[in-house]
């Protein structure tokens, strides 16, 4: 087949003209409301966009079948946010309705946060207290199928619609697992998964214990409260916050917690390409929570806003983290509607700790490494993190055998290895807290 420039293609086939105005137009539209106006580099995006409408046109002319022109470009929206991080991506209608019944903190299924490794659908993690966490799925399992249907090829999207359901229905998994000489089938029957974002309990007299299973619209409301609450049974000599298993939320939320237990300093930095992504955040006195200590346990699965806290508290000094290295991703997502009901998720920048360290694809190293034991044995979990997924971002910046369940309701310390770390630790704070004021 010769080939012929856009020009010459256009004036020999007028079919052509139209896909090419409509997506210059778009193009130009979009440049317009991110810049203000096209830059000098802009026009080497329309050689490039030549081969988009000769496809497009070739398809509309010989493909086999009729392809409905919103198929297409639907499908090329897809495949273009595909080549970027894997936190960014196009929501259809069905899926953007979705995003937000999750991040309401109700919906039906099972639980699981996925993630693409090696191109295979594979849990990141299970969200505690979820129909998926009490079925026994674990970080770095592989979906091979669903039901009957392989998962090869699977977007995330198509996996969450598929696994998401009415309450009461099942569904079976083929799983892949590492310590598994074959592949497992898990049948799980969906939930309303409504995620109590905090729990709290007292450990015992004068010590705390708030865990936190997301970042939700009102998570930081619920953090205070519990604190609250805890202060009012009478002196609290140590806090444990529990952010294992965390696959993050809302930044806005992230930062409130946050602010909770710091009078002052910075609790995170983003950065991006534009000027007004790059924001500083900084904590309150007034409201703070900072009259005693605080251990903070993570985990592989604590990823994202769960990062932003561990890391704010880290550096200001004002926790000790426990527990092994978090998941690592250290970027910013908005959501940007689209005039027919779909949307755009899209990295818009990265986050840094007060410190100015960037953890993405490294994590948050704990002060103090403790793996998790169970009945006195050590687990062989592996996490999958951020740097296991394809695409992610690179960490920036210089950079100054795993564990297993966290508690389902009642803690259980002679179960819980970290958590009865971590209340060690405090226990030991105090005294030496009392020691030097004898001296």
């Amino acid at each position: 087949m010769k080939y012929c420039s856009k020009e010459r293609y256009s004036m020999r086939n007028p079919k052509a003209i139209l896909p090419g105005l409509i997506v210059a137009g778009l193009v130009g539209f979009l440049f317009f409301q991110h810049t203000g106006a096209l830059k000098a580099e802009t026009p080497s995006i329309f050689p490039e966009l030549q081969k988009f409408t000769d496809c497009l046109d070739l398809i509309e002319k010989y493909y086999v079948e009729e392809v409905k022109p919103s198929a297409l470009i639907e499908g090329a929206i897809k495949g273009m946010t595909s080549t970027l991080d894997p936190h960014s991506t196009y929501l259809s209608k069905e899926d953007y309705k979705e995003m937000q019944i999750s991040t309401s903190g109700s919906f039906g299924g099972l639980g699981i946060e996925l993630g693409l490794r090696d191109g295979q659908l594979t849990v990141i993690t299970p969200i505690e207290g979820t129909p998926a966490f009490q079925a026994g799925i674990r970080p770095g399992d592989r979906i091979l199928k669903i039901d009957t249907t392989s998962t090869t090829d699977m977007t995330l999207e198509e996996a969450v619609k598929i696994l998401r359901g009415p309450k009461g229905t099942k569904v079976t998994l083929t799983i892949g697992r590492d310590s598994a000489e074959k592949p497992l089938e898990v049948t799980i029957t969906r939930a309303i998964i409504h995620i109590q974002s905090v729990i709290s309990q007292m450990l015992e007299p004068g010590y705390g214990y708030i865990k936190i299973r997301n970042f939700q619209v009102d998570t930081s409301e619920a953090v205070r409260k519990a604190m609250q609450g805890m202060l009012k049974s009478g002196t609290l000599k140590g806090l444990v916050l529990d952010l294992r298993y965390n696959p993050g939320g809302l930044l806005d939320q992230a930062i409130a917690v946050s602010d909770l237990f710091l009078s002052e300093g910075k609790i995170v930095y983003t950065d991006g390409r534009r000027p007004e992504d790059r924001l500083e955040y900084l904590a309150h006195k007034e409201g703070t929570f900072n009259s005693f200590p605080i251990v903070v346990i993570i985990n592989g699965g604590t990823a994202s806003a769960a990062e932003i806290v561990s890391g704010a508290l880290q550096d200001n000094n004002r926790a000790i983290i426990v527990g092994v290295k978090s998941f690592g991703k250290a970027s910013v997502q908005t959501i940007r509607p689209l005039s027919d009901g779909s949307a755009l998720k899209l990295t818009i920048a990265r986050y840094y700790t007060p410190s100015g360290r960037s953890i993405q694809a490294k994590g948050i190293e704990p002060d103090v490494a403790v793996e998790q034991k169970v009945a006195s044995q050590e687990s062989t979990q592996t996490f999958i993190r951020e740097k296991d997924l394809k695409s992610h971002l690179e960490p920036t910046g210089a950079e100054p055998a795993e564990q297993g369940d966290a508690p389902s309701g009642p803690v259980n310390l002679e179960r819980d290895f970290q958590l009865k770390y971590g209340l060690d630790m405090l226990k030991t704070w105090e005294v030496f807290h009392r020691m030097k004021k004898a001296a």
